[in-house]
């Protein structure tokens, strides 16, 4: 069940109080007795915690998918090894012992 803010108007008494959602809101101030006690919009207070929720995931940042945790596996795994320049590159130069001067 939510826990709504409540507030009166005329006397400034603040209160929070667990209901359904399918309640009807309180209107009677529990101190002045006044029917001025009205319901506050709050932000929502929660985190999600468990196995596959991280504090990170929704927090903006480098793109991709948000929603797919980090995992020690994905660390874990070696990149491929990268292949040497003179591997890669042209043939070598033929030697100058060949040549005639």
């Amino acid at each position: 069940m939510p826990i709504y803010a409540y507030r009166c108007e005329e006397c400034g008494f603040a209160k929070d109080v667990l209901q359904k959602i399918s309640d009807e809101p309180l209107s009677v101030c529990p101190t002045c007795g006044k029917s001025s006690f009205r319901k506050q919009v709050t932000a929502a207070g929660f985190q999600l915690k468990g196995s596959g929720w991280y504090v990170t995931d929704f927090r903006g940042g480098s793109g991709g998918s948000a929603a797919a945790p980090a995992t020690d596996e994905a660390a874990a795994t070696p990149a491929p090894a990268a292949t040497p320049a003179a591997e890669t590159s042209a043939p070598a130069p033929a030697s100058d012992a060949g040549k005639a001067a």
